[in-house]
């Protein structure tokens, strides 16, 4: 790498430039770093060395594509799964997310009965790709997105710490993986019909390059989660199977599950994703018409600006995706179009909204 250099500077930082190494694969980025100049006192002839500061950061950039291949599996993986006596897991979950999305996307589509869903299909040179779809400013969604992907890559420590709950504070080398899912984030219009959240994935990691011969690991992980900001109890019963400021009032939530049989995992997660339309749609029918104030659509604001909060602070599933250099678009498309934020705002006890508040902080057992 060769050495950073100075290519800016005033009275108060100094902008450096940081190049990266070429790939035929990888697409070189330059990484700017605005550093103050009180350590630098002799700037701008100051000259830094490779040592100093390690920044450029090189990902493989994704390609847009025109049609929807059949699959985004990696020949070789395809080949495995063809010529085996039963599909491989990756296949058979890829299947299983993509033909998810379709169901969804057309009850949303039935359900808001105006608002078509945008379509972006993408790929990567090294294997993988994706479909994102987002329905905005629909008659009933403000804003609808339902994405699967399939990725492979090489995660760095903090991803892998990320991507699995059970990660040690070891700090292994970066390790390869695959990862494949769906996620979906839909945000009604009316306060009173709730914000819902799903995601499913399966995940492989090779051994990290440090470690040769250890085992491959592979897990299943995913949930269904409902956000109102208005508790009708009635709602929240008919959504769950079962069951700090919690982001909703909970739903379906595993992962790391690896220790039963692969096909009963991927059943259960298959089934988990198919029952997302019936847990979700009835509520929304009921509360769609709903009559609000706009003292209900400032609630409604504030819980939207708390979401954005938990998702880009919490989610690991955000986390994972930027640390790996997923697709932005993708990654950032469940925040809301519209969210609002006040200082140290407490609703009155007693209210509404304090009780929607009071079943976050202290959550109970719903059925």
């Amino acid at each position: 790498m060769p050495p950073t250099t100075a290519v800016s500077a005033s009275s108060s930082f100094t902008l450096l430039r940081v190049p990266s190494s070429s790939s035929t694969k990888l697409k070189p980025t330059t990484t700017y770093i605005q550093i103050p100049n009180r350590f630098f006192p002799k700037h701008p002839t100051f000259k830094m060395t490779t040592t100093t500061i390690r920044a450029a950061v090189s990902i493989e950039k994704e390609t847009p594509e025109t049609e929807r291949p059949p699959t985004f599996l990696r020949e070789s993986d395809d080949k495995e799964s063809s010529s085996s006596s039963a599909s491989s897991v990756r296949a058979r979950f890829e299947k299983m997310i993509r033909d998810a999305q379709d169901s969804v996307c057309q009850a949303i589509e039935k359900t808001d009965g105006g608002g078509k869903f945008k379509e972006d299909v993408w790929s990567r040179p090294g294997g993988g790709g994706g479909i994102s779809r987002v329905l905005q400013d629909g008659a009933i969604w403000e804003k609808a997105g339902v994405n699967v992907s399939v990725v492979y890559g090489v995660m760095p420590p903090e991803a892998y710490r990320a991507a699995k709950a059970a990660a040690s504070d070891e700090k292994p080398g970066p390790i390869p993986f695959f990862a494949a899912g769906i996620s979906s984030v839909l945000h009604p219009k009316n306060p009173f019909a709730p914000t819902l959240h799903f995601n499913y994935r399966y995940f492989e990691t090779d051994a990290p390059k440090d470690t040769p011969g250890a085992p491959r690991q592979w897990w299943f992980g995913g949930g269904t989660d409902l956000t109102p900001a208005y508790i009708f109890e009635e709602d929240v019963k008919h959504f769950h199977s079962h069951r700090g400021e919690r982001r909703g009032l909970g739903g379906l939530f595993f992962d790391d599950l690896n220790d039963y049989d692969q096909e009963m995992l991927l059943s259960f997660a298959t089934e988990c994703a198919n029952s997302v339309i019936p847990a979700y749609i009835p509520i929304i029918e009921k509360r769609k018409d709903t009559p609000f104030t706009d003292q209900h659509k400032a609630w409604q604001q504030l819980r939207r600006g708390r979401y954005v909060e938990f998702n880009l602070v919490y989610d690991r599933g955000t986390t994972f995706g930027l640390k790996t250099g997923g697709r932005i678009e993708s990654i950032l498309v469940s925040l809301p179009l519209t969210a609002r934020w006040e200082y140290d705002h407490n609703p009155k006890e007693g209210s509404e909204e304090w009780k929607l508040l009071d079943a976050c902080i202290n959550p109970k057992e719903w059925i």
